[in-house]
C-alpha cells in the first residue's frame, strides 16, 4: 500500500471515493434525499477543484495497485472549517472502502496527518466526529484525541451534531505509531 499525495489530475478518482465513501458510511442512518444533495454539493468537480487548488488543502490516497483505498484531506490556516488558527491542523475526512476497513488503511492515513502536522509545527489537531459514528469517535481516542466541544453538521436539510476533538501535538514527544504496537 502507498499513500500519496493528490494533485488536480486526481479529481475524478477524487469524486468517485469521495461519494462511495461517505454513502457507505452513512446512508444507512440518514434519507436517501439528504445524502443526495450532500453528495451533490459536497463532492461535485468545481468544489473539489477549488479544494485542490488550495493552499492550505491536502489530500492524500491510500493506493493499492494503483487503486485508491481510502483517503486524507486536511486543512490549515484559513482553510480550517472552523478553528481558523495558523497553529493548528483540521483533518476533515479519513474514510476508507467499507472492503478495506479493519486493514489498518484509516491508521496509515492518521499517521500521515501527524506527519503533516508536525512538519507544519502545528500545536494542536482537530477535527468533528458525528455523534452517532462510535466506531470513528474510539478509533480517535484510541489516538490521543479528546472530546472539547460541539458544533452542526448539515446533512442535506437535517442538523447533525459532530463531537469535536482535539490532540495536543508535543514535538519533544513524537508520536508513537499504534501499528508498530
Amino acid at each position: 500500500m502507498e499513500i500519496r499525495e493528490t494533485n488536480i489530475d486526481d479529481i475524478q478518482k477524487l469524486v468517485e471515493i469521495g461519494k462511495q465513501t461517505f454513502y457507505e458510511t452513512f446512508a444507512s442512518a440518514n434519507s436517501e434525499e439528504d445524502m443526495a444533495a450532500y453528495l451533490a454539493k459536497g463532492f461535485s468537480h468545481e468544489k473539489l477543484k477549488s479544494e485542490l487548488t488550495d493552499p492550505n488543502t491536502l489530500f492524500y490516497f491510500a493506493e493499492e495497485k494503483g487503486q485508491a483505498i481510502g483517503y486524507l484531506k486536511i486543512n490549515t490556516g484559513s482553510a480550517q472549517s472552523e478553528m481558523k488558527d495558523e497553529n493548528t491542523l483540521e483533518i476533515e475526512r479519513i474514510y476508507v472502502r467499507k472492503e478495506h476497513q479493519g486493514k489498518k488503511v484509516g491508521q496509515l492515513l492518521f499517521e500521515k496527518a501527524i506527519a503533516v502536522a508536525n512538519k507544519k509545527n502545528v500545536e494542536s489537531v482537530w477535527l468533528g466526529v458525528w455523534e452517532e459514528n462510535l466506531k470513528a469517535m474510539r478509533f480517535y481516542q484510541k489516538n490521543g484525541f479528546k472530546a472539547f466541544d460541539k458544533h452542526i453538521f448539515v446533512l442535506g436539510k437535517d442538523e447533525q451534531t459532530d463531537i469535536m476533538m482535539k490532540l495536543e501535538i508535543n514535538p519533544s514527544e513524537p508520536y508513537i505509531s499504534l501499528l508498530e504496537e
